[in-house]
């Protein structure tokens, strides 16, 4: 590693020209990237979502620039197995990708996502698929919320690898566990869309995975209230360089942080941060070879607010249910929560306002037999608001359950 001492007043130039944006590099032509679309083709979507959902990816990729020496895209059915429809360099243009979208067919089974996650991680983003080394790859997973394995796990082994994931969800799951599994934000990468409504999101999706596709992308990760990790591609090689990270409050006065890495990193993990704060981060490569440009970042870490933790349904009955939750923990209490509640297959959502020193409610009015999602969102006084979601059902009515059958008796002859 090279001496700090000899490098300061170069570095502080060049520190000083990265943030006033007078270094420019050139501009990039067409973006060049690994496009993955992942469909929920199991039998818990309708054939009638299915079909909604291809059309939305057909209008999606019309929108974006395929092609040799520009994105490539493969499409990846989640079923009871993984079932690839076309691999990334099956079609080289953006009409032989719609047609081969318009052609494909719903496989149903069940829905395991988590494998086809796996599978994306071990063959999709390998070259003998069709993956282009040194290029972004972005995820786009369109699903209904529910998965019948975890996906948590494969989903992170992806994120670390450098891939960017979007997931369009068409109105059920768990906001909680979609938001973790989702790039940061998740205000940005996390879209919650009824099906009929899907082409709304197409052309804010189409800029956010052009965005994703910009080579040499400096991005943040695994953002909490006091930490973010950093990724980047590798610019460098342990011999031709290494990288000086700066780090600087966005608003209001505080220490710059600065720290070397060698050419071979590609990573590292500010902490000890502030709080619902933002911070100006510059990646500065220092190359003995050739000129490359800083790249910069702003980001927010999360408030010091936690929502609910578990949630509890109890004391069910055919019209009605109670749901109980684990209070927000952290040192910012919760001014309040609210409780809503709508069917899963669609329909209108009840909403209860719950006072910060309560956390349960009895919602009445329900349907029979019926399966709901419930979510329990803490607001904060900050106007921030975490929440937490989970299924319930309702046993069926008296009145639809099989009668019992009547006592026999049994009637004896006098003698």
């Amino acid at each position: 590693m090279l001496p700090w001492t000899a490098l300061s007043l170069a570095l502080s130039l060049r520190l000083a020209l990265a943030r006033s944006g007078a270094e420019r590099g050139p501009l990039a032509s067409a973006p060049q990237g690994d496009l993955l679309l992942l469909l929920d083709s199991s039998a818990s979507v309708s054939h009638y979502e299915f079909s909604r959902v291809r059309e939305f990816v057909g209008q999606l990729v019309a929108l974006l620039p395929l092609g040799p020496g520009a994105l490539r895209a493969s499409l990846v059915h989640v079923g009871s197995r993984p079932h690839t429809e076309f691999p990334f360099n099956q079609h080289n243009s953006s009409q032989a990708v719609q047609d081969a979208i318009r052609a494909a067919a719903q496989r149903m089974g069940d829905t395991n996502t988590g494998l086809a996650l796996a599978y994306a991680r071990e063959q999709l983003f390998a070259e003998a698929m069709g993956a282009r080394p040194g290029v972004p790859k972005v995820l786009v997973w369109v699903t209904d919320g529910a998965s019948s394995d975890p996906v948590g796990p494969p989903m992170q082994e992806l994120k670390d690898q450098g891939v960017t994931v979007f997931i369009v969800s068409t109105g059920r799951g768990n906001l909680l566990e979609l938001s973790a599994a989702a790039s940061a934000p998740a205000q940005k990468h996390l879209h919650f869309v009824d099906v009929d409504d899907l082409h709304i999101i197409a052309r804010e999706l189409r800029g956010s995975i052009l965005d994703a596709m910009q080579p040499q992308q400096l991005y943040a990760s695994e953002v909490t209230s006091n930490s973010f990790r950093l990724a980047w591609p590798p610019l460098l090689t342990s011999d031709s360089g290494y990288y000086v990270l700066e780090l600087v409050p966005s608003a209001g006065p505080g220490a710059t942080r600065r720290q070397q890495l060698p050419g071979n990193a590609t990573d590292w993990t500010w902490a000890g941060l502030d709080p619902d704060s933002e911070y100006d981060v510059v990646l500065l490569p220092e190359s003995n070879v050739h000129l490359l440009k800083p790249q910069h970042l702003r980001v927010r870490t999360l408030p010091d607010e936690a929502g609910p933790e578990r949630i509890v349904i109890s004391h069910a009955r055919p019209h009605s249910l109670r749901v109980s939750w684990a209070p927000a923990l952290g040192p910012v209490a919760a001014l309040s929560y609210q409780v809503q509640l709508g069917p899963l297959s669609g329909g209108a959502v009840q909403r209860v306002d719950v006072p910060a020193g309560r956390n349960s409610t009895t919602l009445q009015g329900l349907a029979p037999g019926t399966a709901y999602l419930v979510t329990v969102t803490a607001a904060f006084r900050s106007g921030h608001e975490r929440a937490l979601s989970a299924k319930a059902c309702t046993p069926v009515g008296e009145r639809s359950r099989a009668p019992r059958p009547a006592p026999r008796v049994s009637v004896g002859r006098g003698g």
